[in-house]
């Protein structure tokens, strides 16, 4: 009843005007400029939260336009560093070109990668539909071959490839491989991925599994009790935990700004009890936050592709003070 309760909302919310949407998504997104996200990030740090700021807008029509994502993130580069903002970076790739021209997006790619990393800057490929699948992850190794290892990829637990996505990486990159692992929220066809809730989460455990046992940095990305749930307890098992050097034998290097080999990640707006309870056991926890011009179609993928959100917004409706970054 819930669920069809949610998905009402969002049916509703997706067709009023623009101005709707956006009182709704104050909560979800840091604001349309750089400026507005520094600001949330300066009063959510107080809460012991470290970032990655993502700048909205990913598949492009031309090549031309990724020049507009190369030039921002290198001023967000600059305002981090400027502010002393514990943060990373995380990218759309084919906001970059990817998909338009492969060569001129990789340059792209690598020159920001370089950049960040003159910074001791991390950067996250985010991980986009099955399209790119390959050249994202092609992408990371090719950096790591180049020397540039402050660069980690997205794997989906939904996807049926992502156990062995997994091994290649451990096979080219060992425990230098670095990984955000999600449910996925790209609707893929189910010939390729898993379409039931409880064959998504078994199926992104067991990603969070392999991960911790190649010994690679899992960024664990949920704000699903039952795979926080699982990732502390695999943790516990292994010997993992707040202020424990990572007790792997074949644990990757110790990384600057990062956690004992994990760290837990939630989007800006949601699960923040969860989020300042994991803090406050002494868990790293990471917040994405996201901003640019393109926020109406992130809010408007966001609601579609996660129906649930809708209690949220209906709860922003009813009870105002609660709307808010």
């Amino acid at each position: 009843m819930v669920g069809l309760f949610s998905r009402m909302i969002v049916a509703t919310t997706i067709r009023m005007p623009k101005w709707f949407v956006g009182w709704v998504s104050r909560r979800y997104v840091a604001g349309p400029n750089l400026e507005s996200a520094v600001k949330i990030m300066k009063r959510l740090q107080l809460e012991g939260a470290c970032f990655t700021i993502d700048v909205l807008g990913e598949e492009i029509s031309s090549i031309q336009e990724a020049d507009y994502f190369l030039s921002e993130y290198v001023e967000v580069v600059k305002a981090i560093s400027e502010h002393k903002i514990d943060a990373n970076l995380s990218i759309k790739p084919t906001a970059f070109g990817l998909l338009i021209d492969k060569q001129k997006g990789m340059q792209n790619i690598e020159d920001l990668v370089s950049m960040a990393n003159q910074h001791n800057m991390f950067v996250r490929l985010d991980m986009e539909d099955h399209r790119v699948t390959d050249d994202t992850i092609q992408a990371v190794i090719d950096l790591h071959e180049k020397g540039l290892k402050n660069v980690g990829t997205v794997l989906q637990g939904r996807l049926f490839r992502t156990i062995d996505d997994i091994k290649q990486l451990q096979k080219s990159l060992g425990s230098s491989a670095d990984y955000r692992i999600c449910k996925g929220i790209y609707l893929e066809p189910e010939s390729i991925s898993h379409i039931g809730y409880s064959q998504i989460v078994e199926a992104t455990n067991a990603c969070i599994d392999s991960m911790l046992d190649a010994g690679a940095y899992t960024s664990i990305a949920s704000h699903d009790i039952a795979v926080i749930e699982h990732a502390l307890q695999s943790l516990k098992s292994r010997g993992m935990g707040p202020n424990i050097e990572d007790p792997r034998e074949n644990a990757g290097p110790e990384r600057l700004h990062k956690g004992p080999g994990y760290e837990f990640q939630m989007l800006l707006g949601v699960s923040g009890p969860i989020r300042r309870k994991l803090a406050t056991q002494g868990h790293r926890t990471r917040v994405y936050i996201p901003y640019g011009e393109k926020w109406y179609e992130y809010s408007i993928r966001r609601l579609q592709e996660n129906p649930t959100i809708g209690t949220q917004v209906a709860k922003a409706f009813i009870m105002p003070w609660t709307n808010r970054p």
